[in-house]
């Protein structure tokens, strides 16, 4: 009997890690779906570039006001629901953009879409912490990741081909039915994504000590992991090609292929540290390991003489370990999280990617406005080295008085 249920459960899980890994695939295209389209959308929509960032600002506040009140629903009622309902909102907040009259609609579906992009980190880890078997989370958290970059990647190479070729509502309207499609297959894998409290438990979870739980030591200390993850990798991702530009050795026609390398790195590590933290319980040391090897490839770009092969592998090895951290950074999460409380806790720990990515972007700005591309690096080395405190910070409160945070809960 129980030989033969491993083979199910293994069914199981990989069901459960498919459907929610192509879900955070459409979450992160979505997300990336209109900047690529900027330059047709000013003609399109009548629309200044000042405000379609206006527009991308609201749906990032709106996801992050609105992730932690759904993380207490998921906990309260389950995940399938709020996981759907997040689906269809960021489905159509974002394809009848299409067919949006002016600025204040506009923004209108930017808030749509930012709730419904809210609901998908409480709710998926939620469903993978309560259906995928143990032996197999940090492969599963590696799968929820990696769908998300290929949704970063895919939604620039499907949409600016399409619109080039039908045109941007046709290609924003056929985006959204698409999501809508992946809303139907949802709904007929139901049975397979209900957590505990899907199941018939719901109203069991308390929210009155989500204050308290927030404030506690080792959930705070994830909260400013995230945001120091945030920070660093922005510091390669996003500001990565600004800061090769200035070096004169290298200009702006080279600083792509770093960038890229990066990246591209990124997702396969992701995949390698999802076996790495099923195979160990020293989570916290691996993420250690990983962050201290990025500040060594930072710190190795700012004082190196510039060449671009070695600035080339400099970024592909961290963009590798960036990516193995995930898996790893994920479980220890759900090592410090109460039962029951697995919505709550991601919904506010993941807000630190926003705070992270809101707090450095101008500092960055500020060393490139003064060409300090060496001083870029150096931070990105400070930046990783402080996360590896959070980490022993981390596992130190967590392992002092366990039962403080589950009281909290």
């Amino acid at each position: 009997m129980a030989t033969a249920a491993v083979p199910v459960r293994g069914r199981r899980d990989l069901e459960v890690m498919s459907v929610i890994g192509v879900g955070h695939f459409f979450a992160h295209f979505y997300i990336l779906a209109l900047p690529p389209l900027f330059p047709v959308l000013t003609g399109g929509l009548g629309l200044s570039y000042t405000e379609l960032g206006i527009g991308l600002a609201v749906l990032n506040l709106a996801t992050a006001l609105a992730q932690v009140p759904v993380g207490v629903v998921v906990d309260r009622y389950g995940a399938f629901w709020p996981l759907l309902a997040g689906q269809v909102a960021f489905a159509l907040g974002i394809g009848l953009v299409a067919v949006a009259p002016g600025f204040w609609p506009f923004l209108g579906l930017m808030v749509l879409a930012g709730l419904g992009n809210a609901v998908y980190h409480p709710a998926d880890y939620a469903i993978l912490a309560a259906r995928v078997s143990p032996e197999r989370l940090g492969r599963a958290y590696a799968i929820h990741t990696f769908g998300g970059y290929l949704g970063f990647a895919a939604a620039p190479a499907l949409l600016l081909p399409l619109t080039s070729w039908f045109g941007w509502q046709a290609a924003l309207g056929w985006t959204s039915l698409a999501g809508l499609g992946f809303a139907l297959v949802l709904v007929a894998c139901r049975r397979v994504l209900a957590d505990e409290r899907s199941a018939g438990t719901a109203g069991t979870v308390r929210p009155s000590g989500t204050l308290a739980l927030f404030a506690s030591w080792p959930v705070a200390m994830a909260f400013l992991f995230f945001a120091l993850i945030a920070a660093g990798q922005g510091g390669f991702g996003n500001f990565g090609t600004s800061i090769l530009d200035l070096l004169p050795e290298i200009g702006f026609e080279a600083a792509g292929l770093p960038v890229l390398l990066y990246l591209a790195a990124s997702a396969v590590g992701v995949l390698i540290g999802g076996q790495v933290a099923d195979r160990t319980r020293r989570h916290g040391l691996v993420v250690a390991l990983c962050f201290a090897s990025i500040a060594l490839a930072a710190i190795a770009l700012a004082v190196l003489p510039v060449r671009l092969w070695t600035i080339e592998i400099l970024f592909l090895l961290a963009g590798l370990f960036g990516g193995a951290v995930s898996p790893a950074r994920d479980l220890m999460v759900k090592q410090i999280t109460p039962p029951g409380a697995s919505g709550r806790v991601f919904g506010f720990v993941t807000i630190g990617f926003n705070a992270g990515a809101l707090a450095s972007a101008p500092l960055f700005g500020y060393l490139l406005d003064h060409g300090m591309a060496r001083a870029a690096f150096w931070t990105i080395a400070l930046i990783s080295l402080a996360s590896i405190v959070t980490v022993l910070k981390t596992r130190g409160a967590g392992s002092a008085d366990p039962r403080r945070t589950a009281r909290a809960a």
